[in-house]
């Protein structure tokens, strides 16, 4: 007669905006250094292998000592979180296949449409953290974040959701000031509503900020969404 196991309890990564994590419904406590290596393995979005993950990790030793201190600070997490976080074998380690990460939810091009309304994860990725391996990533989740806000704004506002794609459109605005594409898409909106005094105040708080901070005019694009509201050429 056999007994069948338990299944791992779901696990969770938050990155965004600061490092937490749940196995089911416990906070995980982690030490600094089982921070950074669960950080690099759900950055990474593969396996990573040993020799890799430990000499990015502990520059300033030899390779044995660097695998030395991976192999101790995997085996600090408790055994029942362990095992539903990370995925090892001689070579390789990896995030638990299971484990769910806020920052993926950017990686799916139709997260907009399925969950038009549930805010997404906001903040900076892992704040505070310099490795070179963060930053690279930061500033990727910054564009794909704002051009994932940009794409609901226009998919909200395409089928009459005219509040959902103002919160997306303003927060891409306040996300990125001089974004000119980020207004465009609020102006999209008032349009689409109707609202053409809201439309212009959009316009001319852009207009006004862009050349006080870079000297530039807003491109052809953009004036042409407001010229039919001036009776003139926008400038």
């Amino acid at each position: 007669m056999t007994t069948d196991l338990p299944a791992p309890s779901l696990a969770q990564l938050f990155l965004v905006g600061r490092f937490a994590c749940r196995v089911g419904d416990d906070d995980v406590r982690l030490t600094p250094t089982a921070e950074r290596v669960l950080a690099f393995l759900a950055l990474a979005r593969r396996p990573v292998r040993r020799h890799q993950l430990a000499g990015t990790l502990w520059p300033e030793v030899t390779d044995s000592q660097a695998l030395t201190r991976l192999r101790s600070t995997l085996w600090k997490v408790p055994t029942a979180h362990r095992t539903a976080l990370v995925e090892a074998d001689a070579t390789t380690v990896s995030l638990h296949r299971g484990t769910a990460v806020d920052l993926y939810a950017l990686d799916d091009p139709d997260a907009s449409d399925t969950t038009p309304v549930t805010p997404m994860a906001d903040g900076e990725l892992l704040p505070g953290w310099c490795d070179e391996w963060v930053l690279v990533e930061r500033e990727r989740h910054r564009q794909l974040r704002l051009h994932a806000l940009e794409d609901r704004c226009a998919r909200a506002c395409e089928q009459g959701r005219y509040t959902d794609a103002l919160r997306a459109g303003l927060e891409a605005v306040a996300q990125e000031p001089l974004r000119e594409s980020a207004h465009r898409r609020v102006i999209e909106v008032h349009l689409a509503e109707g609202n053409s005094a809201e439309a212009l105040n959009q316009y001319e708080s852009f207009r006004t900020l862009l050349r006080a901070e870079l000297g530039l005019a807003p491109s052809p694009a953009i004036r042409a969404l407001v010229r039919p509201l001036l009776g003139r050429p926008a400038d």
